[in-house]
């Protein structure tokens, strides 16, 4: 098989992280493996193994044929099989198989805010769909909207993995004491709901008993952030909650973690999780999307609901006063990831799903 990932950008977020994951694992188990960054590139783009063909289509418009004629002179040069288009890539996937018709779209839905919206919302995907061999969603409920609205019927389950392979610098220190350290790990916008965890933070006083909160991902310098920012500074919490900002040295912030936090109102797949879980962190998350399968309540984590904030503050009440349940929940989870999300177990369903 000769297969090429195609993603609208290489900035850290997770539909971004899983297409440079499944360029980098295919590559070890196929004759060729591509990567094909549409838009922009970003951080990631250091973690693509050399052994991966990257190209990036610079595309500046909606319909740019400059990066059409780009895109299907790369696909026939390479002899492509299969594109493995993600989140929004679906478009220029299907403009070029208009003049590749044997090549074979495998569309990857990642947006777990989909399942709340409307068939006109999604109008030009739908029709788009008939173009689609397959397509492959990270939670039921995802797999269920699609099933019901799309014109492909081919729709498969496919779980994330992370990877615990580790070639990452060791560059970002965390601030804080050792061992009491909240790591939180998304881009600063909604639906991540960062508010949520900064206010139960706050009220459960946790500044007084020297835990920190530590914020690592993208800064858009809006209004969500500066709401952040502005309440942070008010109760004067600037010694005690910490903004990162991008990083690319995520293994290695997370080494230095206790606990990880996630508060989404919506929510796919987020590998956040399993990457807390391979970092040996104690888990408190939002109970959307597919968390509630990942995370296990008081098994391998503690869930929430993330519109209940008295629910939020008695999880993470919990889980800082118990240390002993702490490394109960951080051994389970990582037993339950290296069994069901890893990268050979995954990769495996994904090649199969390829054949069909």
């Amino acid at each position: 098989m000769r297969i090429v990932q195609i993603i609208d950008s290489l900035e850290a977020g997770g539909a971004e992280r899983m297409a440079v994951n499944y360029s980098n694992a295919l590559s070890e188990k196929i004759k060729f493996s591509g990567l094909i960054a549409t838009r922009k590139e970003g951080q990631l783009l250091t973690q693509i193994n050399s052994n991966v063909s990257y190209l990036f289509l610079d595309k500046k418009k909606t319909v740019d044929f400059k990066s059409i004629f780009k895109l299907r002179k790369y696909l026939v040069s390479n002899k492509i099989d299969i594109i493995h288009a993600h989140s929004s890539s679906f478009f220029i996937a299907v403009l070029v198989k208009l003049t590749l018709p044997a090549i074979k779209i495998f569309w990857h839905d990642h947006y777990g805010s989909r399942i709340r919206e409307s068939r006109f919302k999604n109008k030009t995907l739908i029709f788009l769909s008939l173009f689609f061999h397959s397509i492959f969603v990270v939670s039921h409920q995802l797999k269920e909207w699609n099933e019901k609205n799309m014109l492909c019927k081919r729709v498969s389950f496919v779980p994330n993995f992370t990877t615990q392979k580790n070639n990452q610098k060791q560059i970002t220190q965390l601030k804080g004491r050792d061992g009491k350290r909240i790591v939180f790990l998304a881009n600063l916008k909604n639906p991540k709901n960062h508010m949520l965890i900064l206010k139960s933070y706050f009220e459960l006083g946790l500044k007084n008993s020297d835990w920190s909160l530590h914020l690592i991902g993208k800064d858009y310098l809006d209004t969500y952030s500066e709401t952040l920012k502005t309440f942070i500074k008010s109760n004067s919490l600037e010694n005690h909650i910490h903004l990162y900002g991008e990083r690319n040295d995520i293994s290695y912030i997370l080494s230095q973690g206790t606990i990880g936090v996630l508060s989404s109102t919506e929510e796919g797949f987020p590998v956040t999780l399993l990457e807390y879980g391979l970092a040996g962190l104690a888990i408190v998350s939002t109970n959307a999307g597919y968390c509630s399968e990942i995370i296990k309540n008081d098994i391998s984590g503690l869930l929430f609901d993330p519109r209940n904030e008295l629910e939020v503050k008695s999880q993470l009440s919990k889980i800082i006063e118990n240390e002993l349940l702490r490394k109960e929940v951080v051994e389970n989870l990582k037993q339950s990831i290296l069994k069901n999300y890893s990268e050979e177990e995954v990769i495996n369903k994904l090649m199969l799903l390829y054949k069909k």
